[in-house]
């Protein structure tokens, strides 16, 4: 295809966007000549950071672009980069309303197939059809494919070279299997129990392993902030860094560790391994993190999961939420199982 210029659009969420640009990545690749203009929130423009040909615009849904009248403003905004093709990577309201001044415009425009239908009836309780969905970032690709561009995802992690924040510098040299762990999320049904972590920073020694918290939020920060005071080796790091030298200190770490969240959808933007927890949500939704491993996935079946695909309905299983399943001897059985090749070259990733 000739040179093209593609409107790319996804606003939220943080773990929704981390996939986008993983699949953005991919099709720059290998189509040298594309254009991109990705719209989303400001907070996310790191993500996008790297990829050629890639312009970042930045939607402001709270003031400037809030309501009809503000995506108008940005509709005209985004004209002026002499826009081919539109791609909704979102469906909802607020991008059926900007995708609708393209369509009326004239512009060609392929929108996001969210399967609806096949998500209710893998998350209902009576006569659940439980099969796995197509991955998201394949329907992601769809509406590129649908506005006439061939793409074909590896499905692979790959490592990214990105400079040592100078705040961890010192941590990631030491000779210890540094491994990250994002223990929160939005929905409080995808979180495992807090206490539950005291176990893997007690079973896993300061002599050789070194953990960084990864979150936001106040809460969040008071959580990771006693663990940082409690033991040696797990250090904080909410509120210290941005998304961008987040992604940095990610991609120096030898695992990483997260619930169904933001975390592991960081972690593959970067190239690095991620054991997943699950409860009220399933990898068989489609967001298990791109090039991330099904058998990284840590979770107990049970009839009633998922009850929710963005983990906001509680899922009771055997009298207890569906995540605290999993025990933390599962978890530590997972963590040595995996970490003894990484032991074999102890220190590398730090160098």
């Amino acid at each position: 295809m000739e040179t093209a210029r593609v409107l790319v659009i996804r606003f939220s969420a943080m773990g929704d966007v981390a996939m986008v640009a993983s699949v953005l990545r991919e099709l720059s690749a290998q189509h040298k000549r594309i254009q991109l203009v990705m719209v989303s929130r400001p907070q996310f423009a790191a993500f996008f950071e790297g990829i050629p040909n890639l312009t970042f615009h930045p939607i402001f849904p709270d003031e400037q672009h809030k309501g009809a009248k503000g995506l108008w403003r940005l509709f005209n905004e985004l004209k002026k980069y002499d826009i081919d093709y539109v791609a909704d990577l979102h469906n909802n309201i607020r991008s059926r309303i900007l995708t609708l001044f393209f369509k009326t415009a004239g512009y060609r425009l392929a929108i996001l197939d969210k399967a609806r239908h096949r998500k209710k009836e893998l998350i209902r309780k009576r006569h659940k059809v439980f099969k796995p969905l197509r991955p998201t970032v394949e329907r992601y690709a769809d509406v590129f494919r649908m506005l006439g561009f061939s793409l074909k995802l590896s499905h692979q992690l790959q490592r990214e070279a990105r400079p040592v924040p100078d705040t961890y510098s010192s941590l990631l040299t030491t000779k210890t299997i540094k491994i990250g762990i994002a223990p929160f999320a939005q929905h409080p049904y995808k979180v495992w129990n807090v206490n539950h972590w005291d176990v893997i920073f007690r079973t896993f020694p300061a002599s050789a392993y070194t953990f960084f918290i990864f979150g936001g939020g106040k809460q969040e920060l008071e959580q990771s902030t006693r663990w940082d005071e409690q033991y040696p080796h797990v250090h904080n790091t909410i509120g210290q860094l941005g998304v961008k030298r987040e992604l940095d200190l990610i991609s120096h770490l030898d695992l990483m560790i997260s619930m169904d969240s933001s975390g592991m959808h960081m972690a593959s933007l970067v190239g690095t391994r991620c054991l997943s927890i699950w409860g009220a949500t399933h990898p068989y939704a489609g967001f298990l993190g791109y090039g991330q491993s099904k058998d990284d996935c840590i979770q107990v079946e049970h009839p009633n999961r998922p009850s929710s695909i963005y983990g906001n309905k509680s899922c009771i299983c055997k009298g207890v939420e569906a995540i605290e399943l999993v025990t933390p001897r599962m978890v530590v059985e997972k963590i040595q199982k995996e970490i003894l090749p990484i032991s074999k070259g102890i220190g590398q990733s730090g160098g």
